[in-house]
């Protein structure tokens, strides 16, 4: 209690001081000090002035009474001075002079110098009407020091109990306050209205109480204050008569003559405080009160209840010193923790934790779980339990012996709606709570079988990504379309959440359904599966068959060869794609992913392989075909890939995509001698009689074949015209192109016929299209003059002789086209060529 001893500090015995109001009939009537002890220095003495002297309250009356006089307030106040010291003084009202004139008092005083505290290191407030103040000064003027001061009886439990729980519903805040006081000098003083000062001296007892015992004997204070805007204290008393300071912000004033406070009070320690004192056990702040952990864990131990903030604090202190706890004090703190019944959907008047006691009870569960008895733990698994269902706190991971069987029981009568009701919750990830329930469902065998379905397909689809699929609800078909990779290319392999890959080893119904939507996705969208959960960890070893198309999507890479990683993923698979077709799409999707295909080698070899129903029945069909209309000009396999094409899906093929492939296959007969004849008329045809537009791959490969065949030689007449005719700008591009290639040059500067042949190419049917025109020109000038002009004279020789074979006027054309300038015919005379001096040099 307040009367208790604390660690006494050595130093001198206090010395006394009395300061009273002047005798009756006296020349100086202003209050004097008429008895101070030696020990007190004189600049001592003019600042205690300031604090000793005595204001009776407003309303008092002129000529009190004696029963008056009983009634007018007790100044006593605990005060700092300048010099660090202590003045602990106890000032009375002693009544009036015979003429009405002002109040007599009388006051007590015990200086404390600096260090110093009283004898036997009691606490200043517990002399409150101590035997030892006197209330006149003694005869002789000169006080000894005080050697020892006797408590008050006042102030002691017995009392002060009744006192707090009449104060109930005003002790938290008043609590609140005081910490912020007691710790920093500047959050201004606090202000207590009562009608009797000796109530104030029992809220200052209440204040020492739950202060560190350093901040007790150093909080100063008075229990009466006419005017409280004149007092330095921290805790300053007032009556109802006093002057207001209401609405000064430097106060906090606690007026207990008016009505209640309403609404919590956020701190914790004050409102932990404040149960104490209603339990009426004190005694509980024997250590640190300010320390919350250990003064919240003795409150529970104490059987006190505790606010739920309260509650998280005893729980995460005993989470961290668990070590150092022993068996019996961790038994009655789990008691404690866990008292009243545990809240279940039949109580829906039990109070549910709030969110961090959730926590800290889970945290304490985690560390304690294992090391005690179930005896000790159960009672705490089964609240933290019930709470993570019922209030969405985070649900705890139990072993099998963590709870006794009755409960296990209990909780599984009453859990079990929530739970099956989480499970089915589909605005919680999949992966996180409804796992979580599932897994307090096994724990407390609470059937979920048919809810299995449902959960795994919800975590096949957080797993892959929304995104990842393309199935419409109820649709398990495979699209008969490629589909294209996501943005930014194939996802990045991720692993599976620890928590859904402990789920699958320990519960093989969820983990065949998983099984199970995983498949299914990846029949739908195999490379988006592929990308996340290759890697992932996920254990379909467990499972000896089944699943093909997740096998296939978590299977190593392998092989750099395409057609052997193909090959390897129908190996993986375990099903022919006879027998199931589908795994050929799979298959070939995981291989080419993200819109790739095959080349006309791959494709020709797939087709041969497996078959054109094999491919019919998959929906490969499509990819073969696109492999072949999409391919450069580069892949020289595709002619022959679009005639295996063109005989193995006649009947399907439309009219456009079959123009298209005659085409391709056309282009693989050019030079060859199934050529045939009409070589441009046909192509132009094939392409005029498409029903619909012929790709653009589709129609660069015919035209650059056209061009190359007819600048491989010496091209048919008829050829050419329809060249020149066509007017088809693409195909003239493709002409030009190729005439100015290097392949072309070369051949031009080396084979002297050649050159022959393209220049009566070249300048063959003037004015039949502006457009043939500019090409055949453009070659002329631009390709063939150079080569011309840098031959040798037997070179020259040899491409008009050719030109004269020609006949037709080729070689008089040739040398009018390349008649010399002066600087020809010179160079010409220098290069030694007089016989032929019209005839450029070198």
């Amino acid at each position: 209690m307040v009367g208790q001893e604390f660690g006494h500090r050595e130093g001198p015995a206090p010395a006394q001081l009395h300061y009273a109001s002047a005798p009756s009939g006296s020349e100086d009537s202003g209050p004097r000090f008429t008895a101070v002890g030696a020990e007190v220095p004189p600049g001592v003495l003019r600042e205690a002035e300031r604090l000793l002297g005595y204001e009776p309250p407003p309303d008092s009356p002129q000529q009190p009474d004696a029963e008056q006089l009983k009634r007018f307030p007790t100044v006593f106040g605990f005060s700092e001075l300048a010099d660090g010291g202590r003045l602990l003084s106890r000032s009375v009202c002693t009544g009036t002079d015979w003429a009405g004139g002002p109040v007599s008092f009388h006051t007590h005083a015990v200086l404390l110098p600096a260090g110093t505290r009283l004898p036997d290191g009691v606490l200043p407030i517990s002399t409150w009407e101590s035997p030892r103040w006197a209330e006149s000064a003694p005869p002789d003027g000169g006080p000894d020091p005080v050697g020892r001061v006797e408590p008050s009886g006042l102030l002691r439990k017995e009392a002060l109990v009744p006192f707090a729980v009449s104060r109930a519903g005003r002790l938290a805040a008043f609590f609140a306050d005081l910490r912020a006081v007691a710790a920093d000098p500047r959050a201004g003083q606090i202000v207590v209205v009562e009608h009797d000062s000796a109530d104030v001296a029992r809220w200052i007892a209440l204040a020492c109480t739950v202060l560190p015992r350093e901040q007790a004997h150093r909080l100063t204070f008075t229990t009466y204050a006419r005017d409280p805007r004149q007092a330095r204290q921290q805790l300053v008393g007032a009556l109802p008569s006093s002057e207001p300071v209401a609405d000064d912000e430097r106060y906090r004033v606690h007026n207990c003559t008016g009505r209640q406070p309403s609404g919590p009070v956020a701190d914790t320690w004050a409102e932990v405080c404040a149960r104490i004192w209603r339990a009426g056990r004190p005694d509980l702040f024997h250590n640190d009160p300010e320390d919350l952990g250990p003064l919240v864990v003795s409150a529970l131990v104490a059987g006190i209840d505790l606010r739920t903030d309260a509650r998280a604090a005893a729980a995460s202190w005993a989470a961290e010193q668990l070590d150092a706890l022993p068996d019996e004090g961790l038994t009655a703190l789990v008691a404690g923790l866990c008292g009243g019944p545990v809240p279940h959907l039949g109580s829906r008047s039990a109070t549910l934790p709030g969110e961090a006691e959730q926590v800290a009870l889970a945290a304490l569960l985690a560390r304690l779980d294992g090391r005690v008895t179930a005896a000790v733990s159960a009672p705490l698994a089964a609240r933290v339990l019930a709470s993570a269902v019922l209030a969405h706190g985070p649900v705890p991971v139990l072993r099998a012996g963590s709870l006794t069987a009755r409960a296990h029981d209990d909780l599984a009568r009453d859990l079990a709606p929530s739970l099956r009701a989480g499970i089915a919750d589909t605005h919680e990830p999949a992966v996180g709570r409804p796992l979580a329930l599932l897994r307090a469902a096994d724990l407390l065998d609470v059937d979920c079988q048919d809810q299995l379905p449902e959960l795994a397909e919800r975590l096949a689809r957080e797993l892959v990504g929304a995104s990842a699929t393309s199935l419409s609800d109820g649709d398990t078909k495979p699209s008969p379309e490629p589909t294209g990779r996501r943005a930014g290319g194939e996802p990045p392999a991720v692993g599976c959440p620890p928590a859904l890959l402990d789920a699958v080893h320990t519960h093989p119904g969820l983990r065949v359904a998983l099984f199970g939507s995983l498949d299914t996705l990846a029949v739908a969208e195999p490379a988006s599966v592929a990308g996340v959960l290759k890697g992932s960890g996920l254990p379909l070893d467990l499972q000896q068959s089944g699943f093909p198309h997740l096998r296939m999507c978590v299977a190593p890479a392998g092989s750099q060869d395409r057609l052997d990683r193909f090959h390897g993923l129908l190996r993986t698979a375990g099903v022919s794609p006879l027998a199931d077709p589908s795994v050929l799409r799979t298959a070939l999707r995981l291989t080419w992913p993200g819109g790739e295909l095959p080349n006309g080698r791959e494709a020709s070899l797939l087709l041969k392989e497996l078959g054109s129903d094999t491919h019919r029945a998959a929906g490969t069909r499509e990819s073969l075909i696109e492999a072949a209309l999409s391919a450069s000009p580069e892949d020289r396999d595709i002619p022959a890939l679009a005639t295996d094409l063109l005989r193995c899906f006649t009947t399907e093929l439309g009219p456009g995509r079959r123009s298209a492939l005659r085409l391709l296959e056309f282009t693989g007969v050019l030079g060859t001698g199934n050529e045939g004849e009409e070589w441009v008329g046909r192509a132009l045809s094939l392409k005029a009689d498409a029903a619909e537009p012929v790709p653009d791959t589709v129609v660069e490969r015919v035209f650059e074949a056209l061009a190359w065949r007819l600048l491989e030689g010496t091209a048919p007449e008829n050829e050419l015209y329809s060249l020149a005719r066509s007017a088809e700008p693409r195909l003239l591009a493709a002409y030009e192109r190729a005439g100015r290639s290097d392949r072309v040059g070369e051949r031009l500067r080396t084979e002297p016929a050649y050159a022959a042949a393209r220049f009566c190419d070249w300048s063959a049917f003037p004015g039949t299209y502006q457009a043939w025109d500019e090409t055949r020109t453009a070659l002329l000038a631009k390709v063939l003059r150079p080569v011309v002009r840098a031959m040798s004279g037997k070179d020259q020789d040899e491409v008009e002789a050719a030109l004269d074979r020609a006949g037709r006027g080729k070689l008089d054309a040739y040398r009018a086209w390349n008649r010399p300038g002066a600087l020809g015919r010179l160079a010409g005379r220098l290069s030694g060529r007089g016989r032929r001096a019209e005839q450029p040099g070198a």
